[in-house]
């Protein structure tokens, strides 16, 4: 099954949203961690298993620096989206690309387009 953790900058109403398609979906905001940094979210997602869902291209770059296998992390580079448009874009990415991120990738999200690289990256 298929865990998100959606990061800060995104709407918290897409996590309860996603949970109602049947996925099991946080947001940072949940958990309190709205004020962890971003490695902290990702020692917390290795952890629990969960895919990280952000805005932030910091969490692609510290996967590389530390050549971690783990977690996936779905960075959207579309901006200001609301919380349906937001599921429906994870919807499409997780159908088209679940085998990678349950091996462990980084993809970027972008208008038209999902590039996915498999983990570890190299720095």
């Amino acid at each position: 099954m298929m865990k998100l953790l959606l990061d800060q900058g995104l709407p918290r109403s897409a996590a309860r949203l996603l949970r109602e398609f049947g996925y099991v979906s946080f947001h940072v905001g949940d958990l309190d961690f709205s004020a962890a940094s971003d490695t902290q979210i990702l020692d917390r997602a290795q952890s629990e298993n969960f895919v990280v869902v952000t805005l932030d291209a910091d969490f692609h770059m510290l996967l590389a620096l530390s050549s971690a296998s783990k977690p996936s992390v779905i960075r959207l580079r579309i901006e200001g989206l609301k919380a349906e448009p937001l599921v429906k874009i994870l919807q499409t990415v997780i159908k088209s690309c679940e085998a990678d991120l349950l091996s462990g990738s980084a993809i970027t999200v972008e208008a038209g387009r999902i590039r996915v690289r498999n983990l570890p990256l190299l720095p």
